[in-house]
């Protein structure tokens, strides 16, 4: 059981974070687009409250439209282009966190993977683990 607040920071350390509780979600999407994020097969994202997110330093932001026709806002650090997390501007307190920048990871368990119509067949799921074609 991980101890809060956990902190975290991109690459270069201009951007330093603190997490102050348990995500409510976490989630393995295979999309196209999150496998050009990650530069892998999936990327990991942790659903938090942006009331438990306390952030230090410049971000920038960069917006696409997604599938679901919502815009999506990535914030990254300008230095080193990390992404720390990506949000909707219609629900701007869910904040979809990309948790691999915290410094314990060992609460990336993902409880549920996405887009895994698009999966690289290569990657297996887990057993047991709840999957959805598209989006959940």
């Amino acid at each position: 059981m991980a101890n809060y607040p956990i902190s975290g920071a991109c690459q270069c350390g201009g951007v330093t974070y603190k997490l102050l509780a348990p995500p409510k979600l976490i989630a393995a999407c295979h999309c196209k687009e999150c496998q050009k994020l990650s530069t892998s097969a999936f990327s990991i994202t942790a659903m938090v409250d942006l009331k438990d997110l306390e952030i230090s330093g410049e971000l920038q932001e960069w917006r696409r439209l997604a599938d679901s026709g919502n815009t999506s806002v990535a914030k990254f650090c300008p230095t080193c282009g990390n992404r720390i997390y990506h949000f909707d501007p219609n629900k701007p307190n869910d904040i979809k966190l990309k948790p691999s920048t915290l410094e314990d990871t060992s609460i990336l368990q993902p409880s549920v993977h996405i887009w895994v119509s698009e999966k690289q067949d290569w990657y297996e799921i887990p057993e047991g683990v709840k999957i959805a074609q598209k989006q959940a």
